[in-house]
């Protein structure tokens, strides 16, 4: 017993010397991973009795299988709700008063749950949809103008995948514009590299599929060749 109380002064020094705001930056940075976890692709599927997006396609979570597995309707509630889960977390920090590059590692760890969530074994969606989200808030303009991007690509080939891809690369650039322009401060570059490189990291297989000319295109059957 007496050892235990020993002990627990000594840590009392340690606890002490923890700076406040580091304190609060790590529990922002846990809360947006716990919340960029949430599966809304399943979740939706079980809240309206759909099929379950791990069941078919790529088994991802996000609203691309959602679509091929549901239809259009819970697709885009899908779309919706990872969304979110991107912007809540970067804007509740903002509104805590916390820095730019804390805010940058709460949208990276919401995207990283995103794409390995803790409640689904380390797996997930792609993370595209979380990182707009996120992206939303910490400058929208990258948002408005790598929409084109996306769009584009997929209305010129039907990849979402490659569409993904070249949108995610788009918005890291152009936030580096945006932070050299002096309108972000540079800790949000983190942000813009960190979700770009896992987002490119979440479609490996992607990747590989469309080198080798195997990539399932939008509105494509199953039953067709990827």
């Amino acid at each position: 017993m007496q050892d235990a109380r020993v002990v627990a002064r000594a840590g009392l020094p340690i606890l002490a010397a923890v700076d406040p705001s580091t304190l609060l930056a790590g529990l922002l940075v846990l809360a947006g991973y716990l919340l960029g976890s949430l599966p809304m692709g399943v979740i939706v599927a079980r809240l309206t009795g759909g099929r379950d997006p791990r069941t078919v396609g790529s088994g991802r979570t996000g609203g691309t299988n959602a679509l091929r597995a549901m239809g259009p309707v819970p697709a885009l509630a899908v779309g919706l709700l990872d969304i979110a889960k991107g912007a809540l977390p970067v804007l509740g920090a903002r509104l805590l008063g916390a820095n730019a590059l804390t805010e940058a590692l709460v949208g990276s760890a919401a995207v990283l749950g995103a794409s390995r969530s803790i409640f689904l074994g380390f797996h997930g969606g792609r993370g595209v949809a979380t990182g707009i989200g996120a992206m939303a808030v910490i400058q929208p303009l990258v948002v408005l103008l790598g929409a084109p991007v996306f769009v584009g690509t997929i209305a010129l080939t039907r990849y979402v995948s490659l569409a993904s891809l070249l949108a995610a690369a788009a918005g890291g650039l152009l936030l580096t514009f945006f932070v050299a322009a002096g309108w972000n401060a540079p800790g949000s570059l983190v942000y813009g590299i960190t979700a770009a490189a896992l987002i490119w990291v979440a479609h490996a297989d992607n990747i590989d599929r469309l080198l080798h000319g195997r990539e399932r295109r939008l509105g494509v059957s199953e039953r067709e060749p990827r």
